[in-house]
């Protein structure tokens, strides 16, 4: 998940599915992968939140979210002082796994959970179970590193075949075919994959399961099954090391892009031109996803193999799970006046420039109705 300037966000337009302008993005991201501070919008922010509750909320899980917790656990505390919120961004997969132990009083997550981890839910959450609240939204891009390179295309089924060794060479005539006014050299590429259990994984997978079935043989998962490639933990560490090494390709969410100045790869997907990885049109493909989700479970369906005009196809909705019922009731005020925060106007609008996009305003109005009735 370039930057996007905020008053081409608040143009944008997602043709029947509208998005709220609450959620349009409008201050700085935050933290060392975004390259900027949160000063405007977190006075704002901190304003009109509700504080209640107190003590220290324990979070953990996906670091496709860090750079938004950062931003949102800054302008809460500025703002409730007598409560911390510390949010560990230990990827999707230690994170359920954490909740599911009754360690935390949420999860984040760039998955759903899984049928068996609704039913391990249940112990924890006496009573209920747990529920996936879609919060934010973005593309999963992919970074590259190939001296004299700045604009490489590729397609679904070139993209699983690097990504599972079977094609090792960037003058590639799979890749050449692509790009033929680009000067390919013969670089050896280094494909860079999470090797913690990451819901980022799960949709990069999901994407080329889905888009090139004959290419990518293997079940979308949180773990990484293909072939050969290197290793990294978290976005943080694929990003780094895909920034420090010519020839390398890595996928992670759009901030980690942008803030280390990585090209990112445009994607032929059928459409009359190649996409980019931008807000703009990972908002497109995320607007015409649907929720699948039962009663006040909110998990999104989404399209990964649209051939949309400008909708971005390998996209993330990253989720804060939590228990509908049978939630801690020392930390139950302090979960839900944070995330009343998180999924507010004003908690959205603070991921300006962040590399998120808005959730449509139908979805994330459910997300509120259903945070007040947590219990």
């Amino acid at each position: 998940m370039k930057l996007q300037p905020t008053n081409r966000l608040r143009t944008l337009a997602i043709g029947a599915a509208v998005v709220s302008s609450a959620l349009v993005l409008s201050a700085c991201g935050s933290d060392d992968n975004t390259g900027g501070g949160n000063e405007g919008g977190g006075t704002k922010a901190a304003s009109n939140i509700k504080c209640d509750g107190e003590g220290n909320l324990l979070a953990s899980g996906s670091s496709a979210q860090k750079n938004a917790m950062d931003i949102w656990v800054k302008n809460y505390q500025a703002a409730c002082e007598g409560s911390a919120v510390n949010y560990k961004p230990t990827g999707s997969g230690a994170g359920i796994q954490e909740f599911l132990q009754g360690k935390t009083g949420f999860a984040g997550s760039d998955s759903a959970l899984k049928e068996e981890e609704v039913e391990q839910s249940k112990k924890v959450c006496e009573g209920g179970q747990g529920i996936n609240l879609p919060m934010v939204g973005g593309p999963v891009a992919v970074g590259y590193n190939l001296a004299g390179v700045d604009d490489l295309v590729l397609d679904a089924e070139t993209v699983a075949k690097i990504f599972d060794s079977k094609i090792t060479q960037w003058d590639d005539e799979a890749i050449k075919k692509l790009n033929p006014d680009a000067k390919l050299p013969s670089t050896k590429i280094q494909a860079f994959h999470r090797s913690d259990e990451s819901g980022t994984t799960d949709n990069f997978t999901e994407y080329l399961h889905t888009a090139a079935p004959d290419a990518w043989k293997y079940e979308p998962a949180k773990a990484w099954a293909g072939k050969g490639g290197q290793s990294a933990d978290g976005s943080s560490g694929v990003a780094t090391n895909v920034k420090n090494n010519d020839g390398a390709i890595g996928y992670f969410e759009l901030s980690y892009a942008t803030g280390n100045n990585i090209p990112t790869v445009k994607l032929d997907t059928g459409a009359a031109e190649p996409v980019e990885a931008t807000v703009d049109n990972a908002t497109k493909a995320i607007a015409a996803g649907k929720v699948v989700g039962e009663g006040s479970d909110l998990a999104m369906e989404l399209d990964y193999a649209t051939k949309a005009d400008g909708a971005y196809p390998i996209v993330l909705v990253t989720y804060e799970i939590v228990c509908d019922k049978g939630n801690n009731k020392e930390s139950l005020d302090l979960t839900k006046s944070f995330l009343t925060y998180t999924a507010s106007e004003d908690g959205q609008s603070a991921l300006a420039d962040a590399g998120y996009a808005p959730i449509p305003d139908e979805i994330i109005t459910k997300v509120r109705e259903t945070i007040s009735s947590l219990s």
